[in-house]
């Protein structure tokens, strides 16, 4: 390539991340490999299942989308434009490429050498880095402080003032359990038997359990295919040693960090991770892959461009598996909430698009509200629906009309929702009942009913409702609501004693002896009611303070206690214990929830090892504390 187009590739690139943090010669020298592609318009670069080219690409003009026949046939995943790059693949997975890329437009692609590539990645920890963090995240430019180089949707709304580099960075990479092992002794004839038997592309070389060797088809190639060495010779003569070992818990980012910088294909995953103990798995590129097809971000991508209800089944259905990995791994609660939160609120967003567009525009501007824990974001299991509907004031003569149109609209989310598998709410309390799906003014009356008319079914309904949050639709009308609300509460110290003594009604789940107090007749006699007895009591707790307190837009507990934190500095250590005791409660909850398919509400304790049981107890003590606060400031003696 002559030096004039050397400098001006070497100039475009230094442009666009990761190449800035390029020294001049390092890119001069890389800019003299690129080979300049032209691709007519609606040309493939490369098609799904082709096998990994040697090169990748930076659009240099033009735009190339990228999909997946997996996923749909015509819905695009992304669409790289100048300066994004594409077909990074092979750099980490020496497989085939999982999605096809096509030029939307007349496109001019610079196509970088892989080889040469990785060797400046080995000079140049900047670049590395950039590009752990960009396979950890799933996006082309982590770094970037919105979109990410694009490759997150840019009119996804629940991720417009949040980071999501830290939804990724955690994900974990699943391993294959239990793999196919082989002594050293055997031959590697027997080798390539067994990998062909199981269609596996490694086997692990062990002596009592430990590993020490690993040997891939790519070492049977390399050795025996070109005649080397024979098919009848040990397989330690063809096994790569000493085998690299990570433990059982690892993130992605860790292992796509070791692959890259060791250069290899595969790990061993060891009890404690080191080749001293006992061999529990393995790790190859493809696993990788697998996770990266699975991880928060992909999910909510995917979320945004699927048309058809199975493909959000199918999506809802990796939420679970994922939160459930989460879970069994021991990542941090506040994290597995998080993607849940985010992820669960994007799929009722879709629901909801997707519903209007089968039912025809609403008339007239509205918004849907999550109550009560989906409208706090604390779902982690698939529990029943909760959700209200607001639509702006209209004249006394279509009012009817424009309500008959909301319902059927809440008819069909609710209908989806519930393929979804969020059952149906026994009390209705869904938008499709007419009682919850109102205008502006209506619901303002209704929310100044049950404040202005203390009982105990009105405290219900308000601890209920005041739980709720923006889905969908305009955030001007929600905003509208609890305005109203702080108006209605400002100084009402009847009702915020009615709603303190409500608060109350679930004490510290401890008897006589410290005994649990457990359910004493009906379907779940001696059972623990884990969300009433004590989830709910933390739950009420912060309501009522937050309340109090007049803060709008807390709705999440954790968030509530966390505000409090901050405005009561004296009482700190009281609400940091609440936290504490409802992450580890939402834990207990959702665990039980996995293994029993159930709802994780109610605990066998007979069932729970002492240590668990203790865990357990433990989280009763800041329920008292925090109980204790609502008394002693809501002037509650006399009621109790």
């Amino acid at each position: 390539m002559e030096n004039v187009i050397v400098e001006r590739v070497a100039d475009f690139l230094k442009q666009h991340p990761p190449f800035q943090d390029v020294e001049s010669n390092q890119l001069l020298k890389l800019a003299g490999q690129v080979r300049v592609h032209y691709v007519p318009k609606r040309n493939f670069v490369f098609k799904e299942g082709d096998t990994a080219h040697t090169e990748f690409y930076v659009v240099q003009q033009g735009a190339v989308g990228l999909r997946s026949k997996s996923i749909s046939s015509t819905d695009w995943i992304d669409i790289c434009d100048e300066g994004d790059i594409l077909g990074l693949r092979p750099l980490f997975a020496d497989q085939t490429y999982a999605m096809e890329a096509v030029a939307r437009e007349e496109c001019v692609l610079y196509a970088i050498p892989i080889e040469a590539f990785k060797n400046l990645l080995l000079s140049n920890q900047a670049v590395m880095n950039f590009l752990l963090e960009s396979f950890a995240s799933n996006t082309r430019n982590p770094q970037a402080s919105e979109t990410k180089g694009k490759l997150l949707s840019t009119n996804y709304a629940y991720n417009e003032q949040q980071t999501t580099t830290d939804l990724d960075f955690f994900q974990q990479a699943f391993y294959t359990k239990n793999p196919i092992c082989l002594s050293p002794r055997e031959t590697i004839q027997q080798a390539a038997f067994l990998m062909n038997k199981h269609k596996i592309s490694s086997l692990i070389i062990e002596e009592n359990k430990l590993p020490v060797g690993i040997v891939t088809d790519k070492d049977i190639r390399r050795w025996v295919a070109t005649g080397e060495i024979s098919i009848a010779e040990k397989v330690s003569e063809i096994m790569s040693f000493p085998v690299a070992c990570v433990p059982p818990n690892i993130h992605l980012a860790d292992v796509q960090s070791i692959l890259l910088q060791l250069q290899i294909g595969h790990l061993c995953v060891t009890i404690d991770g080191s080749p001293e103990t006992e061999i529990v798995g393995v790790l190859s590129e493809h696993d990788i892959v697998t996770a990266q097809s699975n991880n928060p971000v992909a999910l909510l991508k995917q979320i945004d461009r699927v048309h058809k209800i199975e493909s959000l089944v199918r999506i809802r259905e990796s939420l679970s598996s994922l939160l459930e990995a989460y879970l069994r791994t021991e990542l941090p609660m506040p994290y597995t909430m998080k993607v849940s939160r985010l992820i669960s609120q994007a799929l009722m967003h879709r629901v909801i698009e997707i519903s209007e567009e089968k039912i025809g525009k609403a008339p007239v501007k509205f918004s849907w509200l999550g109550i009560g824990s989906q409208g706090r974001g604390e779902q982690i299991l698939l529990t029943d629906q909760d959700h209200a509907l607001v639509f702006e004031d209209v004249a006394e003569d279509i009012l009817t009309s424009t309500q008959a149109y909301f319902l059927a609209l809440a008819k069909e989310v609710s209908s989806v929702f519930a393929q979804l598998g969020y059952v149906f709410c026994p009390a209705e309390m869904m938008a499709s009942n007419p009682s919850y799906c109102l205008s502006l003014s209506q619901w303002k009356q209704q929310f100044s009913k049950w404040i202005n008319q203390a009982s105990s079914e009105n405290m219900m309904m308000c601890s209920i409702f005041f739980d709720f949050a923006k889905v969908y639709g305009e955030a001007e009308l929600a905003e509208h609501i609890s305005t109203h609300i702080y108006q209605k509460l400002k100084g009402n110290q009847s009702f915020f004693a009615y709603l303190a003594q409500d608060a109350l009604k679930n004490p510290p789940p401890l008897g006589f002896f410290r005994q649990f107090v457990i359910e004493n007749d009906g379907k779940h006699k001696d059972e623990f009611d884990l969300k009433a007895r004590a989830i709910q009591p933390l739950v009420d707790a912060a309501r009522v303070l937050i309340l109090d307190k007049g803060v709008k837009t807390k709705n999440n507990t954790i968030e509530r206690f966390e505000t409090l934190m901050e405005l009561e500095p004296q009482n700190e250590e009281i609400y940091a214990g609440c936290i504490k005791s409802f992450h580890v409660l939402s834990k207990f909850r959702a665990v039980e929830g996995f293994d029993h398919n159930t709802s994780g509400r109610y605990i066998d304790l007979s069932k729970l090892s002492k240590s668990d049981k203790m865990k357990l107890k433990r989280t009763f003590k800041p329920i008292n504390e925090i109980q204790s606060l609502i008394k002693t400031r809501f002037k509650l003696t006399y009621f109790l």
